[in-house]
């Protein structure tokens, strides 16, 4: 019997870790209200029926799930008891961060946005995508962070996540200014418009970042110098290729049209033509994490 309740495999463990896994979303939910005392959570997706809010918070989410992930996919100990404390400390430390990657986003990367006011007063979609591709991009740093921990020392595992993270942050306020360079339009500018072709497009460039951060932390921790050596690696790739794929997309994928004039030279935006860049940024980070 105690062989049942301490083994780290079986269905004992997996009714364990879904209930656990269920029991961190709601405390996600409730982090994001008490980091947000001044949302009304279920007025703003239920009665203002807010669809920015709403992609906002199933983004945080989202990357609370990801985050998760990383915890529940790394390597198992032959204690289960043991297994639960590491899931629960860094299913908690993952919350902490991810709210507070959206007050870095809130200051730093939409600098001289308000966040709040955006999401529930104008209701901006645009402002809600970005925000969503935040979260999911954080709990894809984190994952890579967590599922690294292999050596079950929960005192680096946590100091490496941490520093993950931060170095993910930094990447994030970096690529908005080098994405600004390579625009002929002012980024923040269009955002406060709501322009949602613009907001897509550049969440592209976000989770494409951090799927190239979580490819140089996931595995298993060697050393401080091998996981520095491998984000930088990957960061320089990643921001030196922004140029390079938004050439792509607008050569090659949208042929005979110009991708800034189809985002923000027409009346009604081009949602579709945002799609295409943020595909285009993704699909880059994808192949490169296959080959890297």
């Amino acid at each position: 019997m105690l062989d049942f309740l301490t083994a780290p495999n079986g269905i004992f463990s997996t009714v364990v870790y879904m209930l656990l896994s269920l029991f961190f979303l709601i405390i996600g939910r409730w982090a994001y209200r008490l980091v947000h005392p001044d949302i009304n959570v279920n007025d703003e997706l239920v009665e203002k029926d807010n669809f920015a809010f709403a992609v906002a918070n199933v983004g945080y989410l989202s990357g609370v799930l990801i985050a998760l992930g990383g915890a529940l996919t790394g390597q198992s100990s032959d204690n289960l008891l043991a297994d639960i404390l590491d899931f629960s400390l860094y299913a908690g430390l993952s919350i902490v961060l991810l709210n507070l990657s959206i007050l870095i986003n809130d200051r730093f990367i939409l600098r001289g946005i308000n966040l709040k006011h955006e999401l529930t007063k104008n209701q901006n979609t645009g402002v809600g995508v970005l925000d969503a591709s935040v979260s999911i991009a954080t709990g894809l740093i984190i994952y890579g962070a967590v599922s690294g921990d292999s050596l079950h020392d929960t005192v680096n595992g946590s100091l490496s996540t941490i520093v993950f993270w931060l170095i993910g942050m930094a990447l994030f306020v970096l690529s908005t200014f080098v994405y600004n360079l390579i625009l002929k339009f002012d980024l923040l500018e269009e955002l406060k418009r709501n322009n949602l072709a613009v907001a897509i497009a550049y969440s592209g460039v976000i989770i494409s970042i951090a799927n190239l951060v979580r490819n140089g932390t996931q595995g298993d921790f060697i050393s401080w110098e091998s996981s520095a050596s491998s984000i930088l690696y990957n960061s320089i790739i990643a921001l030196t290729a922004l140029p390079f794929v938004r050439i792509l997309a607008d050569k090659l994928l949208l042929p005979g049209q110009k991708l800034t004039d189809e985002l923000v030279h027409q009346k009604v935006p081009n949602i579709g033509a945002g799609l295409v860049e943020a595909f285009a940024y993704i699909a880059c980070s994808i192949l490169l994490d296959w080959t890297l």
